[in-house]
């Protein structure tokens, strides 16, 4: 028997913007699939129409692209399994809700949310299961002439999982071993609605998985107390031969404290927990998102094939094909994984430095802009290029502290002078400290060494200035520094005073001259 071909699917429901733990998910799959040279399907699980938002269909698609997942077929990607959206698949569950029924699987009831609420109130812990079906008003305990008598007349029913107590029910699961359940905690799980004539996720789920050829199930831990149930459904239909392996990936847990990542979290420490920016069309409220925010999506793949697996050894900087190729799902970790978002910012520094200064220039130009800055795509590339491995200081807990450039946006504190002139304020630290009695006339030598060069090149600057130095003994370092950026930071004098040219660069020490 030829071994089975792997197959894969990521089902996001449509009820908002993509949580960075489902991108996670969706990554996790896309590695193994790639891996075993399988295909990643792309499904939509909207069964659930209350709880549609439009727009977020799109959004989870331009938000894979922008991460560069790449998905074989489904949803707007075409292939041979269609339709990939749940709710243009009614009519092919509605054969399975009847196969279930027919074998009395399943069981139709008329419970109304009243009387449940009710029974609820009266029976503490009540479930839905062996022990409680017999007093409520179903097909069990109506008969089959009353139950279609009901239905005739439009009735709203739902079809439910009749679960059998007593039964060990094992899952083996590819990062936690064999895992076992006794049925008896299990409940009688609705499988179908009629009033909307959909099925609810577990039913949808698992005739999807099956009829798409899925051969395993990649999800996260949250998913992990439905697996029973599904694998008694797999046996109800007949198909435990070809059900898929599961693999239950671990939590992304709080940076801080207990418990599972949440909004609340990013919103707290600031940091985003979409991939992209969300515009809630109900309320208007717009929540971060990490390319907006400044990360390049390798920078964010990266991070988050770290959260919860690790190849071994101490390489940390992987590339998509490095992840491809050592990706291993018995190596997830079984525990939750704290999100470390200063690592994030650490992983979009490593990429920010490895990445072509004109591929950044773009980016650096808007950023310019904002602040009524106009530069070239190429005077940006230039000044990323001496300013990238710099520091920038930042205010943590109301204390300065340096730290380093993480995102394009950071270049912008520490670069206006390369388009501004300093103002010369006699009373600036820096500059108090730093202009000298003498400052004054070792400036005029010093503009008029560089006026007398033809070539303003950075070799050119620095054998004319460095012999005027060994002739005179002059130390004009952070008196120039003073001209031209009016603050302690910047590059190196020769290649500043290079990018500013020769006109631009007399020009400022005649400011500082004139000012101080």
């Amino acid at each position: 028997m030829s071994e089975r071909k792997v197959r894969v699917r990521f089902a996001p429901s449509p009820t908002g913007p993509l949580h960075i733990g489902g991108v996670r998910t969706a990554l996790y799959n896309y590695l193994f699939a790639r891996q075993k040279g399988g295909e990643l399907v792309f499904r939509i699980e909207d069964t659930d129409s209350n709880r549609f938002v439009p727009g977020a269909e799109a959004y989870i698609i331009e938000a894979f692209g922008w991460l560069g997942i790449k998905f074989d077929e489904g949803v707007s990607f075409g292939g041979n399994y269609g339709p990939y959206r749940q709710s243009e698949r009614r009519d092919i569950y509605k054969k399975y809700v009847k196969q279930l029924l027919d074998s009395g699987a399943a069981y139709v009831a008329f419970d109304t949310p009243e009387e449940l609420d009710a029974k609820r109130k009266e029976v503490e812990n009540f479930q839905y299961d062996a022990h409680t079906r017999l007093g409520m008003r179903n097909q069990l305990t109506l008969g089959e002439e009353e139950t279609q008598r009901l239905i005739a007349e439009g009735t709203p029913y739902v079809v439910r999982f009749k679960i059998e107590p007593g039964e060990e029910v094992h899952v083996k699961d590819l990062i936690r071993g064999d895992v076992k359940i006794m049925s008896d905690v299990l409940d009688d799980k609705v499988l179908y609605k009629s009033a909307d004539e959909l099925p609810t996720y577990h039913l949808a789920n698992i005739v999807d998985d099956h009829l798409m050829e899925i051969s395993h199930v990649i999800r996260g831990e949250e998913w992990l107390p439905s697996a029973p149930l599904h694998v008694l459904l797999y046996r109800a239909f007949g198909w435990a031969d070809t059900m898929p392996e599961f693999a239950h990936l671990p939590l992304l847990l709080k940076p801080d404290g207990k418990g599972k990542l949440s909004k609340r979290d990013g919103d707290r420490l600031g940091f985003p927990v979409f991939p992209l920016e969300w515009h809630d069309p109900k309320t208007g409220d717009v929540s971060s998102g990490y390319r907006e925010s400044g990360y390049l999506p390798e920078a964010v793949i990266n991070f988050l094939a770290l959260l919860g697996w690790n190849p071994g050894g101490d390489q940390e900087l992987l590339s998509m094909d490095d992840l491809v190729r050592l990706f291993d799902l018995t190596k997830c970790s079984k525990s939750g994984a704290k999100f470390d978002y200063v690592k994030g910012q650490w992983f979009n520094r490593e990429y920010l430095l490895a990445r072509p200064e004109a591929e950044l220039a773009p980016e650096f130009v808007r950023v310019f802009a904002a602040h009524g800055i106009d530069a070239s795509e190429e005077q940006a590339a230039a000044v990323i290029a001496m300013m990238k491995t710099k520091n920038i200081e930042v205010e943590e807990g109301g204390v300065k502290k340096k730290r380093s450039i993480s995102f394009v946006r950071d270049f912008y504190p520490l670069c206006d002078f390369f388009f501004k002139a300093p103002a010369y304020d006699k009373e600036d630290k820096f500059i108090k400290k730093n202009w000298k009695d003498t400052s004054s006339a070792d400036m005029q030598e010093l503009a008029a060494v560089l006026e007398g060069l033809a070539d303003f090149s950075v070799e050119s600057q620095k054998a004319a200035v460095e012999a005027w130095v060994g002739e005179t003994g002059k130390k004009p370092w952070n008196a120039w520094r003073v001209c031209l950026v009016g603050e302690g930071k910047g590059p190196d004098m020769y290649e500043l005073a290079a990018f500013l040219g020769k006109e631009e660069t007399l020009r400022r020490m005649k400011a500082a001259l004139e000012a101080l």
